[in-house]
């Protein structure tokens, strides 16, 4: 298995400034929206950061392109691999594509058909292994090990974190006067990468993560102080339940983030009905968890200037029509 060593420290404005470089006329800039029915619905001047509508459906091409765009030929010569509930997966699929690589991904078994899909016809391997972020890693390794591999980690690497950062970092050009921005928390590179750029850029800004109530890792982790084991996860965001936060990402959460909050499934349920209803945004449950914690009133806002960010849109079509 070929390791890519990380260095330690928190993720630098230079690094996410640099990935911003590398990324260009790979990815979308995505536009941050006026959000009309959530601004109303919660008495505050509320901007979408549009993800959803970003390559391959999520702002995971972010990291997963900056990372494998600095691995050697010679690294890369027998392909790359990652583990993920979907996004990342599919992140994946494209930036190895893009670089002509072999890519295999191991996805959960109750992985969204959507994100199998995706993956595959990004030209990816699909293999299937368990339901929880621990088994798909352990199954990754041993064919990294077996197949001479690179791992792509969805979330614990500064490359990846500085990838995801550049969502914060167009955030804080395009609104300079930004009060609150709400990121997502899976793994927490994304809200670890925001935070980064934000605090840098607008350093009165809070930035606040949300996680699902029944996946919060990164909120035990904070309450504990560090990463521990959830003994169980339940939450519709299937791509917000990893068992475990990652060690850089919570090291960001506990320096850089103002606070980290939990919402029910019925909440992102509802988010997602507005978003989709009120906004016309295809948008997956894991995307609607910020809207979600305005909606519910886990974020104070005071009527201020809100950003959330809205990670992604892989939203099964069959969930539509159940939409509140």
């Amino acid at each position: 298995m070929n390791e890519v060593v990380q260095g330690r420290g928190l993720v630098g404005l230079t690094e996410i400034e640099s990935a911003s470089r590398r990324l260009a006329g790979v990815v979308v800039p995505t536009p941050l929206i006026p959000a009309d029915a959530v601004s109303e619905a919660v008495d505050a001047n509320v901007r979408l950061k549009c993800e959803n509508l970003q390559r391959a459906g999520s702002f995971k091409i972010r990291g997963a392109y900056n990372f494998v765009s600095q691995l050697s030929d010679d690294q890369v010569s027998g392909g790359i691999i990652t583990y993920s509930s979907g996004n990342h997966a599919q992140a994946v699929a494209l930036a190895g594509r893009l670089r002509g690589l072999r890519v295999v991904v191991v996805m959960p078994t109750d992985a969204p058909k959507v994100k199998r899909d995706g993956a595959e016809r990004l030209g990816a391997e699909v293999v299937f292994e368990g339901t929880t972020s621990i088994e798909r890693k352990g199954r990754a390794e041993r064919i990294a090990a077996a197949e001479g591999l690179v791992i792509v980690p969805p979330f614990d690497h500064r490359h990846i974190i500085a990838g995801q950062g550049t969502v914060g970092l167009e955030i804080a050009r395009d609104w300079s006067d930004v009060d609150i921005v709400l990121a997502p928390i899976g793994g927490g590179g994304l809200a670890s990468g925001v935070a980064a750029a934000v605090k840098r850029l607008v350093p009165s800004a809070r930035v606040i993560g949300v996680e699902p109530e029944g996946a919060a890792s990164m909120r035990k982790a904070l309450d504990e102080g560090a990463p521990t084991l959830l003994g169980e996860v339940n939450t519709i965001a299937d791509g917000l339940k990893p068992v475990i936060a990652g060690e850089l990402t919570f090291e960001h959460a506990r320096e850089l983030m103002d606070d980290v909050v939990t919402v029910d499934d019925e909440t992102i349920r509802k988010a997602t009905g507005l978003l989709v209803h009120s906004h016309k945004l295809v948008v997956e449950y894991s995307g609607a968890a910020t809207t979600a914690a305005l909606l519910s009133g886990a974020v104070k806002h005071d009527g201020g200037r809100v950003a959330a960010i809205i990670s992604g849109g892989n939203l099964d079509p069959s969930l539509l029509s159940n939409l509140p």
